[in-house]
């Protein structure tokens, strides 16, 4: 996998593109006038992993909120970047930028005249605050809708070039570009259409990409597809649920194509009719340890490790050994190993979880 070179764009104290890790968004869906609420929601997010936050501004007071809200972050020492997302009302963009956002979220075709589009830019300009430049298959101009004959890939990249290509002309380039569809295929070589032609970091994802359940197919899908491409920067998975699921997810499909932080990659086999232990059972408690494995990873330096749960005692350390630790059941026992060697056995099945991890955090963590 050969990662798509960007250019970096510093948004608050973080920076994204330029080769560096991609970093997971997510955003608030509570009322934008309610700083408490926001505040906790942010919380939330960041605690999950969150490294930027956008927020939508549909009035001004919702702009002011922002700024209050900004401000609170920084006296508790949660330095999370906050993005404002405005829709066709230039003067919000130009009142969130006042007020310290880190970065901004237009669509230019949506804004109104090149003069409006042009006092944003200034107002950007003067406080170094970075323009994303959000493109999506709902709001494609007519031009290009009647150039394509409906809304096409070719189309989506297009659109997102030439709106970079208005504020560039203002002399200004701190930009970050972003086109979704919720079509997977059309989102993918829409991508590909604009990596070639641009250096401004990307954005990724798949828009309106559905529940829990449906939408996590889709972004895993789209999203990692793009990733495997060596395309985007920065992400977030858009679901119809708790946007801190948003995050977990997120987190979860860095991890399964090796471009997380220090993970614990969980595999585990199907079962069959050799299985004598609850495998889901205790795949379920393995997993359900992870998180807080991964932190003692982060803080002992440790890259990304392999944990296999395999459901039988005579082939599982064979199947999964390439995993850097693992167990495997056999009639309400197990035995663990790592690197397909066999380290503890007999172990009865309501202990397996615990003595796994045990053994993980003894070997690795120093624990």
């Amino acid at each position: 996998m050969t990662k798509h070179m960007t250019k970096p764009v510093r948004i608050g104290d973080l920076t994204i593109g330029g080769g560096r890790p991609v970093t997971i968004q997510s955003m608030t869906n509570v009322d934008s006038r309610n700083e408490a609420a926001l505040l906790r929601q942010i919380a939330e997010l960041t605690d999950a992993g969150c490294q930027i936050v956008r927020i939508a501004v549909p009035d001004m007071e919702a702009a002011e909120t922002m700024g209050r809200v900004k401000q609170k972050l920084i006296k508790s020492g949660n330095r999370v970047p906050l993005v404002a997302d405005i829709h066709f009302d230039y003067r919000l963009a130009i009142a969130a930028i006042k007020a310290g956002v880190d970065k901004i979220r237009i669509n230019p075709g949506n804004i109104g005249s090149i003069e409006r589009v042009r006092a944003v830019v200034e107002a950007a300009k003067e406080r170094d605050v970075p323009i994303r430049v959000g493109i999506n298959s709902g709001s494609l101009e007519k031009h290009i809708l009647k150039k394509y004959g409906g809304v096409t890939a070719e189309g989506l990249a297009e659109s997102a070039l030439v709106n970079l290509k208005i504020i560039q002309d203002m002399d200004y380039d701190n930009l970050v570009v972003s086109i979704k569809a919720s079509d997977v295929r059309m989102n993918y070589e829409a991508h590909k259409l604009l990596a070639v032609r641009t250096d401004c970091p990307v954005h990724i994802g798949i828009t309106e990409a559905g529940t829990l359940a449906r939408g996590k197919v889709k972004s895993a899908v789209g999203i990692g597809a793009l990733l495997l491409e060596g395309i985007g920067d920065t992400m977030r998975v858009s679901l119809t649920a708790d946007p801190v699921e948003e995050v977990i997810f997120a987190r979860e499909i860095l991890r399964s194509i090796g471009l997380g932080k220090s993970s614990a990659d969980l595999v585990s086999c199907p079962t069959c009719g050799r299985t004598k232990i609850d495998l889901e059972k205790l795949a379920g408690q393995v997993e359900a340890r992870l998180p807080e494995l991964e932190e003692k990873l982060e803080k002992a330096g440790h890259p990304s490790i392999k944990v296999a749960v395999m459901g039988c005692a005579v082939n599982g350390p064979g199947e999964a050994r390439e995993a850097d630790f693992g167990v495997a059941g056999g009639d309400g026992r197990g035995i663990i190993f790592s690197k397909g060697e066999i380290l503890m056995t007999n172990v009865p099945e309501d202990e397996i979880a615990d003595r796994l991890i045990n053994i993980i955090e003894e070997k690795i963590c120093g624990k």
